[in-house]
């Protein structure tokens, strides 16, 4: 996801207003109800320059007046809040079995929302039907009369950060796939931006991105599904995703945890997707491509053979937490993904095991933050809608 601005010339007042608009937007969207006043003191901005910029940010749609605020001294201001009225993001997941997709207002509110289940076919194929149900999606009566910013997309594997290329989708078999280039011929009118990203760091994106009030400084985001990944983001007034050179960052899942153990779709051994993923579980307990996997074992759940592999992938589900948490120990970790929704047999041992030994190498009490999100499955949708707003924000676009 590209965030630089286009070049510009020194002294460039076009360029340096915007710049105070993105500011002013950043301040009311992580802290509702600020008034003008306050927007001055904490932008460290003229009164009259925050005039003129919410002025315009009010004309253009993105900030609505609220009530007015008491003040220790002098005129009492308007609390200012994002329009959730005028603007639209769309974002899609598209996952190993199956598209989730969802329309978002700016403060994160879904407005709308689409979920199927998918057997695994061709990028092409793909591709066409997901623009069929943006399509929908952009028509639906809550969404088709706003401004939409553009659409993300988020993918189950590394993307190149120089362009816009899903390098592999191991559990898909897609290799140097250009999705966006696939997507945009079917959907030719949608203006605004466009981009997509891996699927853990759309979520962790949107996890941190969409909060207000008491924000972390870092958070990780570990995506426990059909594969596992993650992402990890921090920073304040544009969050940054940790990337790597080739795309690699967060790549969890294809960390070795078993030398010498079952080969991965990746083409290695003993990465840990061959003891925790839900492709390992399908096998190791014969379910089928076409079946959904949380459905078909809820209702085996006291089943022994059951028992014992949830146990085995959650003891190592636990391990990858705790390294996560000593290779980037991050304010918060976030656990999501389908496979939380299988509840204690696989959640149990994989907490047991990070709350007993997060501690040793420190020897302190303090307790890293662990939230596990036990419906996630518009968490990557809604992260990659919340990137298109980061975008447009920060980028080089007029809407500001």
């Amino acid at each position: 996801m590209s965030t630089s601005f286009q070049q510009h010339k020194a002294g460039d007042l076009h360029f340096l207003k915007r710049l105070n608009r993105s500011a002013i937007l950043e301040l009311v969207r992580r802290t509702p109800g600020l008034t003008r006043a306050d927007i001055a003191t904490q932008a460290q901005l003229t009164k009259a320059t925050v005039g003129t910029g919410v002025q315009s940010l009010l004309n253009q749609g993105w900030l609505s007046e609220g009530e007015l605020q008491k003040s220790s001294g002098g005129r009492p201001g308007r609390a200012l809040h994002l329009n959730d009225r005028h603007y639209v993001m769309l974002g899609a997941e598209v996952g190993v079995h199956g598209l989730r997709l969802v329309a978002c207002s700016l403060s994160g509110e879904v407005l709308a929302s689409h979920h199927e289940h998918l057997v695994p076919t061709t990028p092409e194929v793909t591709a066409g039907l997901l623009a069929e149900r943006l399509h929908s999606l952009h028509s639906a009566p809550s969404v088709s009369d706003r401004h939409c910013l553009g659409v993300g997309v988020a993918l189950p594997g590394p993307i190149d950060p120089r362009k816009p290329v899903l390098r592999l989708a191991p559990n898909l078999g897609w290799r140097d796939i250009r999705f966006l280039e696939l997507l945009r011929p079917h959907f030719p009118k949608l203006e605004g931006t466009w981009l997509m990203d891996n699927e853990a760091k759309s979520a962790a994106f949107g996890e941190f991105y969409f909060r207000t009030g008491q924000v972390p400084d870092s958070l990780v985001y570990v995506s426990a599904g059909t594969g596992i990944g993650s992402g990890m983001v921090e920073g304040n007034h544009l969050p940054l995703l940790s990337r790597g050179l080739q795309g690699l960052a967060g790549e969890i899942g294809h960390t070795i945890l078993q030398p010498g153990g079952l080969y991965c779709h990746c083409g290695n051994r003993g990465c840990a997707e061959t003891l925790v993923s839900g492709w390992s579980i399908r096998a190791a307990l014969g379910i089928a491509e076409d079946e959904e996997l949380v459905e078909s074992l809820l209702p085996r759940l006291q089943e022994e053979n059951v028992q014992l592999t949830l146990r085995r992938a959650g003891e190592a589900l636990g391990t990858l937490l705790l390294n996560l948490h000593h290779t980037q120990n991050p304010s918060e970790l976030v656990l999501g993904g389908s496979l939380v929704q299988l509840g204690a047999p696989l959640l149990d041992p994989a907490l047991a095991y990070f709350k007993a030994n997060q501690n040793r190498l420190l020897g302190t009490t303090q307790q890293v933050p662990l939230r596990v999100i036990e419906d996630s499955t518009f968490i990557a949708a809604r992260g990659a809608a919340a990137q298109v707003l980061a975008s447009v924000i920060h980028g080089p676009s007029d809407l500001i």
